[in-house]
């Protein structure tokens, strides 16, 4: 997905906590709408009752936050770098980079957030039993009669209940909530094909979106079992799981064209290339300055790999004044930039590559160092587009 701007809020353990702009608009919004609900079900002061509903906004995307990071620490865990946690109107989203290699990582890290959410309903639950004193503390979150009870009780009874309609909600097998990423993982584990079960899954969200869709139209017209407005949020939700489902059947049948793909089918052979003992004034007019190029690879008169050299590099080190210095001495390039590839290797692992994200290519070597060629975000953008048929 696109990274958007959002502000920080927090930094939990290295994972980077933040809201966008329309976040704050919204926070405000349903401590409005929520503060008449509490002063119904109060009685007594509207104060109280205002103050009832920020509590209850706040824990609320407090326990949000807390569903995210179990899925951040449980990806940490499972080798996935964690990007952050970013919250929105109704939910939040925990951002990687990559994906799951392997059908149980994928169902832990999915797990991770209803098994956090599912905690803080027991906490709650404990809790409201002693703050309810005489009355049935789950009553309290169904009524709006609770003028008996204390205001923290009512708090924690409307936390529960809301928290309890999300992870019933999250479990349900439709993208892109929990609960398809958990019944992905199943059906990989049980078929062996990644892709595949993406399709399968995302077939069962679109089933489960249409039921919805069909019930809510039928609730809608006939007025029967829930209100209008009801309805009609069912009918907006059917519909953004539908798109969620049917993006998912889509991405698993180009994941399952691509698996046909290898590195012999998209791999430069004979790359430019600087000898390393090149002077930098004569690598800059013989390579950058004929086509200019985010780096290229250096190599020996051997053709073993050295690194790579980047032309704000090059031109730093003649602007003070060593043009005369060999490539070999300004070169980079972390361990995981040259990749040992075979050509029978299918395309789809190096599309999780760190390297392929941060240099935009990999560069293939030999079991001694020797260059084999190089792989480009241009060459594996335009073998998907031919791929997905655009």
């Amino acid at each position: 997905m696109p990274v958007r701007r959002t502000i920080q809020l927090a930094r939990v353990f290295g994972v980077r906590i933040s809201v966008g702009i329309s976040w704050f608009f919204v926070l405000f919004f349903y401590i409005f709408v929520l503060t008449p609900y509490f002063h119904e079900a109060l009685g007594g002061s509207y104060t109280t009752a205002y103050l009832v509903a920020v509590a209850s906004v706040l824990s609320f995307f407090l326990s949000l936050v807390l569903h995210e990071l179990g899925h951040a620490f449980v990806a940490r865990r499972n080798g996935l770098q964690v990007l952050g946690v970013e919250l929105w109107a109704l939910g939040g989203m925990t951002r990687t980079s990559g994906a799951p290699d392997s059908p149980g990582a994928q169902f832990r890290v999915a797990a991770a957030g209803p098994a956090v959410t599912l905690a803080v309903i027991a906490i709650g639950l404990l809790l409201g039993e002693v703050l309810a004193q005489d009355h049935h503390f789950l009553a309290i979150a169904t009524t709006r009669n609770s003028e008996h009870s204390t205001p923290a009780a009512v708090w924690l009874g409307w936390m529960v209940a809301l928290n309890t309609l999300v992870l019933l909600v999250n479990l349900l097998p439709a993208f892109p909530l929990d609960g398809s990423q958990i019944t992905q993982a199943v059906i990989w584990r049980l078929t062996g094909d990644r892709n595949g079960a993406a399709r399968i899954t995302g077939r069962i969200g679109q089933a489960f979106a249409v039921g919805l869709g069909l019930v809510c139209l039928y609730v809608f017209t006939s007025g029967r079992l829930f209100g209008p407005f009801e309805a009609a949020m069912g009918l907006l939700l059917a519909m953004f799981l539908y798109q969620g489902a049917n993006s998912a059947v889509v991405q698993g049948a180009i994941g399952q064209r691509i698996n046909r793909l290898t590195v012999a089918d998209i791999i430069d052979r004979e790359p430019a290339v600087i000898p390393g003992d090149l002077r930098l004034l004569d690598a800059q007019e013989q390579f950058f300055a004929r086509q200019r190029r985010p780096w290229y690879a250096v190599v020996d008169q051997a053709r073993h790999f050295l690194g790579v050299v980047r032309p704000e590099s090059l031109e730093r080190e003649i602007a003070a004044g060593r043009p005369a210095l060999a490539v070999s001495d300004v070169v980079e390039g972390e361990s995981d930039l040259p990749m040992e590839i075979s050509d029978e290797q299918p395309l789809e692992p190096l599309l999780r590559s760190e390297a392929l994200g941060r240099w935009g290519g990999i560069v293939a070597v030999d079991r001694d160092g020797v260059l084999r060629g190089v792989v480009t975000v241009a060459q594996i953008r335009k073998a998907l587009r031919v791929v997905s048929g655009r």
